[in-house]
């Protein structure tokens, strides 16, 4: 990548000055706030709006937050929100129609979304823009909405700080160290007598807005930190996948009794496919009004954990929860590699914490390849 300058350190004045440049450049600045008991990603104003002095409890189908004895804005790990949210939307509209007399009229719906600057990207959710760049981008017919969207888009990203009891980023390469594909990028640095930032630019723009903001030349004493606050949360994971041929195994144990058991415990909900920051499935819905005058067709999330996803004529390819349930995992995680050239999974942990019965994907992997789970009694 470009040498785009040495590392920069700010202050929290200058964290602000980070958000009104976005802002006089024609951002809208998306990140991290407090909201409905969760840290959630939402447009923000000023960094007071970010949740200082928060972090969260995280476990199987447990998610709380808690607070922290510093006053940390990025002491967290991962909320339910993703960037998908914003760059791949749960609904979009594609056309109306509306009959007037004895004409039907069809327009294209108007598709304008502001320009994103997300603050706070982790490594894990860089990895899965990467991931969605090459499903939603990379072939012949690109998603246009996608395309408009991403394009457009300023990434400050952030080096980890916290590693939530899902975490398993470092078992899957993806963090929680950044290493490419942002703009900027920060770490977090808290000591009694400071709140600093180390920032580096990892763009020509980012270098522009960075040259604009106040700061001071980063030392030897701030790299040490940084790489410390990253070594720090690395040795934190609360998951680990196992480090072992993944697509191989569970495509050789298609059959494997452990589907049956998860079968008993899933209840289909499609939450894990709702929080993943990589699944992209979508479905095609038609409305009208009750006189027939006006219709409209838009684009939808959609699960494949949904009996309807498979449908065709005559009736679901995957009827059972077994089936819809190894669909899924084989896909994230065996086929997905087949398609595309990497693993759907970039270790966030979501899947497992918002599950609700706490289905743990990196305990069905162990589980298929036979190990004995961290903790349990052999």
């Amino acid at each position: 990548m470009e040498n785009f300058g040495d590392a920069s350190v700010i202050t929290l004045d200058g964290l602000q000055c980070l958000l009104d440049a976005l802002t006089e450049r024609g951002f809208e600045v998306v990140g991290p706030r407090v909201r409905d008991e969760a840290i959630v990603y939402d447009q923000l104003s000023c960094i007071d709006d970010l949740p200082a002095g928060w972090t969260d409890e995280q476990d199987g189908g447990h998610y709380r937050l808690k607070p922290r004895a510093d006053d940390a804005l990025f002491g967290y790990a991962v909320g339910p929100y993703s960037w998908k949210r914003f760059l791949h939307p749960p609904r979009v509209s594609l056309w109306h129609a509306t009959l007037d007399e004895d004409q039907l009229r069809f327009v294209a719906a108007e598709d304008k979304p502001p320009r994103y600057a997300f603050l706070g990207v982790r490594a894990c959710e860089l990895a899965a823009i990467g991931i969605q760049d090459r499903v939603l981008m990379g072939d012949q017919y690109p998603d246009p909405h996608y395309k408009s969207r991403r394009e457009r888009a300023f990434l400050v990203a952030l080096n980890c700080s916290e590693a939530g009891g899902t975490c398993f980023c470092d078992s899957m390469n993806t963090g929680p160290e950044v290493g490419s594909g942002y703009d900027l990028v920060l770490t977090e640095l808290l000591a009694d007598d400071h709140h600093l930032f180390l920032i580096r630019a990892g763009s020509e723009e980012g270098a522009e807005i960075l040259a604009g903001l106040p700061r001071e030349e980063a030392t030897e004493t701030h790299h040490a930190a940084a790489t410390a606050v990253v070594e720090r949360t690395r040795n934190n994971m609360g998951r680990k996948m196992p480090q072992v041929a993944i697509p191989a195994l569970l495509l050789d144990n298609l059959e494997h009794p452990r589907w049956d058991d998860v079968a008993e415990r899933c209840l289909s909900c499609a939450n894990c496919t709702m929080v993943c920051p990589t699944c992209f499935c979508t479905t095609m819905e038609d409305t009208s009004d009750l006189e027939g005058v006006t219709a409209e067709s838009s684009r939808r999330w959609d699960s494949c954990f949904n009996a309807d996803f498979s449908y065709i004529h005559g009736g679901s390819l995957r009827q059972s929860t077994r089936s819809r349930y190894r669909q899924w995992m084989t896909h994230k995680l065996a086929t997905w590699v087949d398609q595309f050239g990497m693993s759907g999974c970039v270790g966030c942990g979501r899947c497992i914490s918002w599950c609700p019965v706490g289905i743990d994907i990196t305990e069905e992997v162990s589980a298929i390849q036979g190990d004995t789970l961290p903790g349990e009694e052999t």
